[in-house]
């Protein structure tokens, strides 16, 4: 029998439901994505760090848990909010439910509540704060510590421990791995494409990654705001000195564009999900993209060494950046993708072209 829990908001609104996987009150930044499938990945994203996710999918959990499909060895995120939970998964590969996986990752879950009502007051009022809880006796305190909480040292409570090796079965290139939280399946696609691949944790110096002799530089995803990384940025700055080819993903996009004198902003509810529109700015295809970031870099603050080379089809924001005196080019979304569509994978053969040309 599950047990009755509670979901309150910043703006004091409360939200009924029933408890799933651990049960443990926590407070977090509540976000949604719009996701049809990937929930594990979306679960294993480093870069939810410190946020309650809800999914607008309705029913989540059945295909079961399938530990190859992660994109890091345990969630980040503080909760889990479904509509309805699949109990009874059915899939080939499955190897566990939900609901016991997280109970072993000590995640709380909450279901049977209408996230779709509680999607629109996130569409509507914005990214807010929330508490899981189980109680309704102390809401007053409740709503006052919620209102109190921030993410903070998202980056360094996500990144790699220890330097780590990625070895490709015919070595053709050696590609660093800047981990501010890097999805698995960013080093498997240039491993896939002949890449020996080093990952190195955020506090890496340039020294050190220079000292590693690599082709390339790959700058990953990663949670929180990117004005909270300026130790990362000024060693960037100094690696960009050095010009060779990198590219950046999420967080990695927004780092060196501030790195090159551009600001970011916070998005009002952000972009989650695996059916966002990004427009290239010179062909003006629209690419169909998996996102998940709640800052965006400010288009119109890029240095003269800079220009957009995607936008949001939606919004307009800034989804990618070409630079002009440096190999190096960045993007908002995720053509790594899983979960979502991988329309931009073709980002990855860029890459490999900028090395191989230097």
């Amino acid at each position: 029998m599950s047990r009755e829990a509670y979901l309150i908001l910043e703006n004091g609104k409360v939200f009924g439901g029933l408890s799933f996987g651990a049960e443990k009150e926590v407070i977090g930044e509540l976000v949604f994505t719009t996701a049809m499938t990937g929930y594990l990945e979306t679960l294993t994203d480093p870069s939810y760090y410190g946020q309650v996710v809800i999914q607008t999918f309705p029913l989540i959990g059945n295909y079961g848990v399938i530990p190859s499909d992660f994109e890091s060895k345990h969630p980040a995120l503080k909760a889990y909010i479904v509509r309805n939970r699949c109990q009874e998964p059915s899939n080939f590969r499955c190897e566990g439910v939900l609901d016991t996986f997280l109970k072993n990752e000590g995640i709380p879950g909450m279901y049977n509540l209408d996230t779709r009502a509680l999607t629109r007051i996130v569409r509507e009022y914005g990214v807010m704060n929330c508490k899981l809880t189980y109680s309704l006796d102390n809401l007053e305190s409740d709503i006052q510590q919620i209102k109190d909480y921030k993410v903070k040292n998202a980056v360094s409570s996500v990144t790699a421990v220890d330097r780590e090796e990625l070895k490709a079965e015919n070595p053709k290139r050696h590609v660093v791995l800047w981990d501010f939280g890097a999805k698995g399946n960013i080093a498997r696609e240039l491993v896939k494409r002949d890449c020996d691949v080093t990952v190195v944790p955020a506090g890496t110096t340039a020294d050190e990654i220079l000292a590693l002799n690599p082709d390339g530089i790959m700058l990953s995803n990663g949670p929180g705001d990117p004005q909270e990384n300026q130790g990362i940025i000024a060693e960037l700055k100094k690696l960009c000195e050095k010009k060779l080819p990198t590219f950046g993903i999420c967080l990695g996009h927004q780092l060196l564009a501030i790195s090159q004198g551009a600001q970011t902003h916070k998005l009002k509810y952000g972009h989650r999900g695996a059916n966002q529109p990004a427009t290239d700015t010179e062909s003006g295809r629209v690419y169909i993209t998996s996102q998940n970031h709640g800052y965006a870099v400010v288009g119109s603050s890029l240095p003269e060494n800079a220009r957009e080379s995607f936008v949001n089809g939606n919004d307009g924001t800034c989804e990618g950046v070409a630079y002009t005196d440096m190999p190096a080019f960045s993007v908002q979304f995720h053509p790594e993708a899983c979960g979502g569509p991988l329309d931009t994978a073709f980002l990855f053969d860029k890459f490999i072209s900028l090395m191989d040309k230097q």
